[in-house]
């Protein structure tokens, strides 16, 4: 029996109509979609796609043991993902080896910050993957300001707000254009990372970005809180004509 094979399609931001054509195809013609989701949620990623799914299809909510319950660096919290993404894996595995293709429903790009890197590298050497790329959340999020991220020389960096305070303040200060992500919990810290760098005033916040819910709007008009779905942007000004 010929194995399936398991795509990891990336959905983009969080409109249909920003998925590639391929992603589409796949997805609408697919017998069996696998995602990610919190216990108890829909999903984001099967929310992009509702009513894209064909009526008969079979669908694999693949549910986090942990999420933002245990800090990141806590050992329990990579035993607990660990041990999931292995169960995942076997999963999907199963379903290959019966010669069943699945689709894995990817928010943005999947080779970029997401869950299913860490079953790509442990599928790799027992079925074949296939991997679609998408848009990912920041490039939404910085055509919502309508400006151009980066101009000429430019260098971009992109940080997690989970790094510590000082690491966030270096990289934030020596970098022309950044993108922030993961912000959350870490917005009070971002905050003061961005005072201390100096460039609290060039940067801005968008939320939801090419979703219907999407807002934009200068750092420093930020409230106490903010959406899971937040990017922080600066724009680069570097060499032009």
């Amino acid at each position: 029996m010929t194995q399936g094979i398991i795509y990891g399609v990336g959905l983009g931001p969080g409109s249909q109509d920003l998925m590639s054509v391929r992603a589409d195809r796949l997805i609408r013609g697919a017998s069996d979609v696998a995602y990610f989701r919190k216990k108890g949620r829909t999903g984001h990623a099967r929310s992009i796609v509702e009513g894209m799914l064909a009526p008969e299809v079979t669908e694999l909510a693949m549910e986090y043991p942990v999420t933002t319950e245990i800090p990141f660096d806590d050992p329990r919290y990579n035993e607990l993902l660990a041990n999931f993404y292995q169960r995942s894996v076997a999963l999907l595995i199963e379903l290959a080896e019966a010669g069943r293709d699945v689709v894995v429903l990817c928010e943005g790009d999947p080779f970029f910050y997401g869950s299913f890197m860490h079953l790509y590298t442990r599928l790799l050497d027992h079925v074949p993957v296939s991997v679609v790329p998408g848009i990912t959340g920041m490039s939404a999020a910085w055509t919502a300001t309508g400006q151009p991220i980066t101009w000429g020389d430019d260098i971009l960096t992109v940080v997690m707000a989970t790094l510590p305070e000082s690491s966030l303040a270096e990289r934030i200060a020596e970098t022309d254009a950044l993108v922030v992500m993961k912000i959350g919990r870490n917005l009070d810290k971002l905050r003061r990372a961005l005072a201390h760098a100096g460039r609290e005033d060039e940067a801005w916040l968008i939320e939801y970005a090419a979703m219907r819910q999407e807002r934009v709007q200068p750092f420093k008009d930020v409230g106490e809180s903010v959406p899971y779905f937040s990017i922080v942007l600066i724009h680069g000004h570097g060499r032009r004509p």
